[in-house]
């Protein structure tokens, strides 16, 4: 071969590996852009804060469905409650007693850790009573009489096995189409210990065969605080066909309480004990540099949209505590590559937390349509305020179409949704005004059950922030939810909102809810994902009296930070809100 077809021959091949470069640089970038446009909204985020109440809400039992968190608790040993809450934080939520119990009955008084269930399409409640001894204690069911929770209920009896012994914390596990109940019991008539029992059951009030001992308080970390020696406060997680059964042991009255697990391969048989396995160790114990004591009685329930998990369970603030002091808790449960669960240590009252995936996104199909008009109930707040509401819809009629938007019995205010392309969601931004107390926001339009894909109250709760340096939360009825936070002087990050999410980046508003209770203007400094800073100068006014101030800045759709801090004097933080796309 001669000098000059080398030449071409190496030409060609350097051509040729140029070529398939530049090719796999054009498919990663391809693949790249497609990651991040395929990011789907799922709701605009925020995080949330423990406790989940304001109240005592010791035993929680937690149910989502149909759009809405249900939560019960003992309530004093004396009723059965129950609280309704279209997201995790019940604060502000619809209360009420379902059921009292008779008089002078064996099942009359200590009312111990109602859980809440929904089995074969219908609710139901299963509790611990007895008639003022403890050793009377036993398992009684409700039914309930509507497919409203909230609703009435009907006593359907003791749910019991053939030993008829000591027993509380039951609930039901639905695995493989078959009904298990499965609770703490003694083994004779004597205080020694609770153990975790399984039977099977023939239908949900109905125990229909004989109990088997699953674990008993064997381990050092489950019998400290005794004797007596504790299992009890069973719950049920249920992953890629495996089942666990968590369970709290040590004395629920020191801080020592955990939360342990017992694990069923997939396939395998429940009633057989030898099919659990126990861990060891326990998944959550106290920590006391996070204040986190007795954490325990534990429930898991799912994200709104179905994605994550989450464990809620009490705990309490003081070692001294007790029974006192009790208040529900959530955190996220994550997994391991073995498939088991991960709790993670409690989380303190001042960490921010990402609020479940889908939070705040109340979809059409969960609301109330009368006549034509979708109607969004169980919207709270605290005091009357101006709030930022976000509408999903569809639209392929290459029209816009006009919407008429109401709160509670005001006027309705018409607005309209422009098109969208085929199979894309539409989003637009509405400023609402909301009343103290429960609201009710109603949607008209055409074809509006099939217009209409969700709807999001848009509010970043001061307080659920991350509060740093001298930052601080106080009670104030005079705040949307109840609480504000307090900004000193001259902190760099004083507050810090994380996991705030957009349809699409672009400029929006940002509402700044604020009070400055001194003579002369005031400024705060916004800083919005590390990058631009905004100047906000707060006006004189009164303490405790709000006014929004508005700044437009540009967001990003994956999730944003906002820093807010450097006030120059004492500012009292309430919201901030967003609204109105302009590109």
């Amino acid at each position: 071969m001669n000098k000059s077809r080398k030449r071409i021959v190496l030409f060609t091949l350097l051509l040729a590996v140029i070529i398939l470069m530049m090719i796999g640089v054009w498919q990663m970038n391809t693949k790249s852009e497609t990651a991040l446009t395929s990011k789907v909204y799922n709701g605009h985020g925020g995080t949330m804060k423990n406790t989940l109440a304001e109240i005592d809400t010791p035993d929680p039992s937690i149910v989502y469905k149909d759009g809405y968190y249900y939560m019960t608790f003992t309530h004093h040993g004396s009723d059965i409650m129950i609280m309704k809450s279209r997201t995790l934080d019940f604060h502000g939520a619809e209360r009420k007693v379902v059921w009292y119990p008779p008089v002078d009955t064996m099942y009359s008084a200590n009312l111990w850790a109602p859980e809440i269930q929904f089995l074969q399409g219908k609710w139901y409640i299963y509790f611990a009573a007895d008639d003022g001894s403890n050793e009377n204690h036993r398992m009684y069911v409700l039914e309930g009489d509507t497919d409203d929770p909230m609703d009435s209920y009907t006593f359907k009896g003791q749910v019991t096995d053939d030993t008829n012994k000591w027993a509380i914390d039951g609930l039901v596990l639905e695995h493989e189409d078959k009904l298990y109940f499965v609770w703490s019991g003694w083994e004779g008539d004597t205080n020694i210990q609770q153990n975790t029992y399984i039977a099977p059951m023939s239908k949900p009030d109905t125990i229909s065969g004989p109990r088997v001992l699953l674990n008993e308080p064997d381990l050092d970390w489950e019998r400290a605080g005794g004797p007596p020696f504790i299992n009890e406060g069973q719950a049920i997680l249920k992953k890629n066909g495996r089942v666990f059964i968590a369970y709290s042991g040590a004395g629920s009255w020191t801080p020592f309480y955990s939360i342990g697990l017992l694990s069923l391969e997939a396939g395998a048989d429940p009633l057989d004990a030898a099919n659990w396995t126990k861990s060891e160790q326990p998944l959550m114990a106290m920590d006391a540099d996070a204040g986190v004591y007795g954490p325990g009685h534990n429930t898991f329930v799912s994200s709104p949209d179905g994605l994550e998990d989450w464990i809620v369970y009490h705990g309490t603030t003081s070692e001294f505590d007790g029974w006192n002091n009790r208040k529900a808790r959530a955190q996220r449960v994550t997994w391991n590559e073995a498939g088991k669960p991960l709790f993670g240590k409690p989380l303190s009252l001042s960490t921010a937390i990402p609020v479940p995936s889908g939070t705040g996104v109340f979809l059409a199909e969960h609301a109330v349509n009368v006549n034509g008009e979708l109607r969004f109930d169980n919207i709270p707040a605290a005091v009357n305020t101006q709030a930022s509401m976000l509408l999903h819809y569809k639209n392929d009629t290459m029209e816009p179409i006009p919407i008429q938007v109401g709160v509670n019995d005001g006027a309705a205010v018409t607005t309209e949704l422009p098109p969208t392309k085929q199979n894309e969601a539409g989003y637009i931004y509405i400023r609402i005004p909301l009343q103290a107390g429960q609201n009710a926001i109603k949607l008209n339009a055409d074809n509006v059950q099939s217009t209409i894909i969700a709807m999001e109250i848009i509010r970043y709760e001061a307080e659920n922030a991350q509060i740093a340096n001298d930052g601080e939360v106080q009670d104030n009825p005079f705040a949307s939810n109840g609480r504000s936070a307090l900004i000193q002087q001259g902190g760099a990050e004083e507050i810090r909102f994380d996991n705030i999410r957009v349809p699409q980046s672009g400029t929006y508003t940002v509402h700044i809810a604020a009070a400055n209770g001194s003579e002369q203007v005031q400024e705060l400094e916004l800083i919005v994902n590390g990058g631009r800073k905004y100047k906000i100068k707060i006006a004189p006014g009164e303490r405790n009296k709000f006014e929004e101030v508005t700044v437009s800045v540009e967001l990003k759709a994956e999730g944003n930070t906002f820093v807010v801090g450097k006030a120059t004097g004492l500012i009292e933080l309430d919201y901030i809100d967003i609204s109105a796309v302009t590109n």
